[in-house]
């Protein structure tokens, strides 16, 4: 016993080891992909904005209304994670005249930025990250154009503020210290927050890491991947330029205490139900004390179950034999397994059926199987209990080969699937109107295209614009604009089918993708469209212009959507207010 009992300590502080090293690891991971997927959504707004057409006059006249994007961003701060968006617009000699945050402009920025000096060098849109005269940021960039001619850059920039209150949702605390060698362009430094002469980047950096950086010191945390002290996991993950030099640290901290230790608690429990199993087989031979002490095993296993974290259940591979307390934490309704068991016959009845999750059969083979034969993968729950939908991570291990006796371990990750799904709406919904945006429809009609080449079913296009929407913003203004743009497409939307695909595509122009459409069909939807606006009136009355086109065997994309603008061009050019079909 005494052999038995070193032999798990010493596995438990290795695994323990290895679990710090995985946290760090994982730490590093998500802070990396929450940047990424913070540049691709700050790139997705910066996209959107750079269609407005009036940024051309803007650029061209180098002056822009201090409160253009006010509006905006206001609706930034209210509806999405984004708090702080920051806009600037700069001409093409590289001189901001239009800061969304500051009345400052004037100045050159090509003097400070190497990333912008990149986007004026290839004319490419482009995301980075910098430190500027106010701040270490996230910036994308969109070249601007009239006729190929080059008029300046627009310019969207986020903070890493939302990345951070993100990560304390997961235990972990964090500082961004930008590197000291630009303190110099620092003029304006946001946060004011500075720790040994190194400035801090993000505003809301908890005071009790910053003092224990001061204390440290803040160089020891640049080079190391990670530390465990002091009861932290220390990782730092170093922050890149558009020249892939380190400019800045992002140092996250988390309690070891916080750390999920099912993996740990499910080694000691296998063990420990190994020992029991092993101890049963002997029962005639032993005494009462060993009786009484496999009974507080028992009491041990139930106590490890029932103080983890995570959802425990124990399964035959038919049936669950056993779950501890987190179980009924989330399936409130019941006070007991059997309960549960008379209304459903597995958690897997619960399971959401859709793409990308687990179902009760895999493979044609048992759910609690197929993740345990496919231990390498990572396998994701969606599970709707009531009128509350959960995401897990589930992993399983075999804890009785001879009874087929099964761990399963339900980790909650409903935060992180949530979060995902949002910064997925926000790249592909248009941020004024709500419906899909240019990006969406550019990669819907390829992937449409390619399952017309392979099942042959008809797909049918239908593009249009507002008439004369050009007058409704010189005589109502763009407020009142954006608010026929964002009634209409209420109400056009009301009125399509559910597998019609709605997107805006430019200022007052829109594009509907039809599957399984004929042209015909197509044709009898717009004129009804059409009918329906016109006697809408809602705001303003307004007219819309059709074009009406249907795919072609074997055309490019290309090909489709000249002609179906073709036919918008028409109906514009021939007295708006109709629909013009060109097949």
């Amino acid at each position: 016993m005494f052999a038995y009992a070193s032999y798990v300590k010493s596995t438990i502080a290795d695994m323990q080891d290895t679990a710090f090293r995985v946290e760090a690891a994982s730490m590093q991971k998500k802070v990396a992909l929450m940047i990424l997927q913070k540049q691709k959504a700050t790139m997705a707004i910066a996209l959107s904005l750079a269609n407005d057409k009036n940024l051309i006059t803007v650029l061209e006249k180098k002056h822009m209304s201090a409160d253009y994007y006010k509006d905006l961003i206001s609706n930034f701060e209210k509806e999405t994670l984004y708090k702080n968006v920051w806009i600037n617009l700069v001409d093409n000699k590289g001189t901001s005249i239009y800061r969304s945050w500051s009345d400052l402009k004037g100045d050159n920025l090509l003097d400070i930025r190497d990333d912008l000096r990149h986007v004026f060098l290839t004319k490419k849109i482009t995301y980075s990250i910098s430190a500027g005269m106010f701040d270490l940021s996230i910036k994308s960039m969109v070249p601007i154009f009239k006729n190929d001619r080059f008029l300046g850059v627009l310019e969207v920039i986020t903070h890493f503020n939302s990345i951070v209150k993100n990560l304390q949702s997961s235990n972990i605390g964090s500082v961004v210290i930008v590197a000291k060698e630009h303190n110099k362009q620092l003029k304006y430094p946001f946060t004011k927050l500075f720790i040994n002469n190194y400035y801090v980047a993000n505003i809301d950096a908890p005071k009790h890491f910053l003092e224990y950086l001061k204390t440290n010191g803040v160089e020891k945390y640049f080079n190391d991947s990670y530390k465990v002290e002091n009861g932290y996991i220390v990782a730092s993950y170093p922050i890149k330029s558009i020249e892939l030099k380190d400019i800045a640290y992002f140092i996250m901290f988390k309690n070891t205490s916080a750390l999920d230790n099912a993996h740990v608690d499910f080694f000691t429990f296998k063990w420990i139900a190994v020992f029991m199993l092993l101890g049963l087989s002997v029962l005639f031979i032993i005494s009462n004390i060993v009786l009484i002490k496999n009974r507080k095993q028992k009491m041990y296993y139930r106590n490890i179950l029932d103080t983890a974290s995570n959802i425990v259940i124990i399964n035959d591979g038919e049936k669950a034999l056993d779950v501890n307390k987190t179980f009924f934490k989330y399936f409130y309704k019941y006070n007991d397994l059997q309960e549960f068991l008379k209304d459903y016959s597995c958690i897997c009845d619960l399971f959401v059926k859709e793409n990308g999750y687990l179902q009760s059969t895999m493979d044609s083979m048992y759910w609690i199987k197929y993740i345990i034969q496919n231990s390498d993968k990572m396998h994701k729950a969606k599970v709707k209990y009531l009128d509350k939908i959960y995401y897990f991570s589930i992993s399983g291990a075999l804890i009785s080969q001879e009874k087929n006796h099964c761990a399963v371990v339900f980790s909650d990750i409903t935060k992180e699937e949530e979060y995902q799904r949002e910064l997925l709406e926000l790249t592909i919904k248009d941020s004024l109107t709500g419906i899909y945006n240019r990006h969406y429809f550019d990669q819907k009609i390829n992937d449409e295209i390619s399952r017309v080449k392979r099942y042959k079913y008809p797909l049918s296009l239908i593009m249009f614009d507002i008439d004369y929407f050009k007058n409704v913003n010189d005589e109502h203004g763009h407020a009142v604009g954006d608010t026929v743009l964002i009634a209409y497409s209420q109400f056009i939307s009301s009125l399509l089918r559910k597998t019609d695909i709605f997107c805006r595509t430019g200022g007052e122009e829109f594009i509907i993708l039809l599957t399984y459409t004929t042209i015909s069909e197509a044709q009898h939807i717009a004129e009804k469209l059409r009918h329906e606006v016109e006697n809408y009136k809602k705001i303003l009355p307004i007219t819309i212009s059709f074009g009406v086109t249907q795919y072609k065997e074997d055309e490019s994309m290309q090909s489709v959507l000249k002609r179906v603008d073709d036919a918008l061009y028409q109906a514009k050019e021939s007295g708006r207010n109709k629909v013009v079909v060109l097949d």
